[in-house]
């Protein structure tokens, strides 16, 4: 059996832009997602972090088939999931669970809890009412709820308490992987650290295979074993995070890094931090060459501008960027220049 539990290959989705009221005809797109590729191995957390509208959360529902992807293939447990049929997904739909950003928007309020966190048991008919029942309220006790707030409304939890609820939601048809689609960033700094402990437990617990979905970059380095950076609806970088976080390879990492907050005033007015100039481009009409080239410290004409990166292997331990000048290395030798190349891309 291979390691690998989840495999996604130049994974797109466009969105159609179109112009009319009678006759609609499509325009142009947004490229919201476009061309990533990544594995995830059974047990280990990906993180995947970037800008707001880097295509983070559009990735993770294309890969639940919440919506339908334009193009690319995602293998799950060897089986390619991509093309099926709502009728054949409907059994790795059990598999697949996600933890959505909002507690206060992801619960149906007119529910009860119970009902809540057992829909997914009586949509796949696991167990009759009593036992559907019982198995509720041991979710509640694993996620650190009373089993007796079982006939709850979700308006009577605070916040911390409703991502317990969706956690538990998640868990209830026993899943390989789990989506984490920014399960903290609406939580206070406390209470998110409670949610993450909690996920960690119960990944050791019950082997769990997360992707977890932030923004704040020591939340993903305090839960993931690798990270990946996304820009503009593409993976800029693929590393593990001790590696990425203290030797970044492309630019926009480095000024992601170096935005981060740190307590130490001291290390913090000796820190140089990377500003980027500009605004992040339209995803209906992105640069071309490299994404990132418009806002680049390390912009080469003729280069850059011109010639598309490829995510790849650059260093030693699997470190993957999708840069032409990683580290500064200037000038690249034609042969590395041809192999940055996608085949479409010219």
């Amino acid at each position: 059996m291979s390691d690998d539990l989840l495999v996604v290959e130049g994974l797109k989705k466009h969105f159609p832009v179109t112009r009319g009221i009678v006759f609609q005809r499509q325009v142009a797109a947004v490229k919201a997602v476009d061309g990533v590729s990544f594995t995830v191995k059974r047990g280990e957390t990906l993180g995947v972090v970037g800008e707001s509208g880097c295509g983070k959360s559009t990735m993770a529902r294309c890969i639940m088939r919440l919506i339908e992807p334009t193009a690319g293939r995602v293998e799950f447990e060897g089986r390619e999931i991509t093309g099926l049929s709502r009728h054949d997904l409907r059994p790795l739909r059990r598999e697949m669970m996600m933890v959505l950003q909002d507690p206060y928007a992801s619960l149906n309020p007119r529910k009860r809890v119970g009902s809540i966190v057992g829909e997914a048991l009586e949509v796949h008919r696991l167990g009759t009412a009593a036992e559907i029942k019982k198995r509720v309220q041991e979710l509640l006790d694993i996620v650190g709820l009373n089993p007796e707030h079982y006939n709850r409304f979700p308006h009577e939890f605070s916040g911390g308490q409703r991502q317990r609820i969706g956690v538990a939601r998640a868990l209830a048809v026993n899943p390989k992987l789990i989506v984490c689609d920014e399960p903290v960033s609406a939580l206070d700094v406390s209470v998110q650290a409670q949610i993450l402990n909690l996920l960690k437990d119960l990944q050791q617990e019950f082997g769990l295979t997360y992707i977890f979905i932030a923004h704040d970059l020591n939340v993903v380095r305090h839960i993931s074993d690798r990270v990946m950076v996304m820009y503009l609806g593409h993976a800029v970088e693929l590393a593990g995070k001790e590696t990425l976080y203290h030797h970044p390879l492309h630019p926009y990492t480095g000024a992601l890094l170096s935005a981060v907050p740190v307590p130490n005033p001291e290390a913090a007015r000796s820190r140089q931090q990377i500003l980027l100039e500009g605004d992040v481009p339209s995803p209906i009409n992105p640069p071309s060459g490299c994404w990132f080239h418009t806002r680049c410290p390390r912009h080469h004409p003729g280069v850059c501008d011109v010639l598309e990166p490829q995510l790849a292997a650059r260093a030693v331990g699997g470190h993957e960027v999708a840069c032409h000048y990683p580290l500064e290395r200037w000038p690249m030798s034609a042969a590395e220049l041809a192999g940055s190349l996608r085949p479409d891309a010219a």
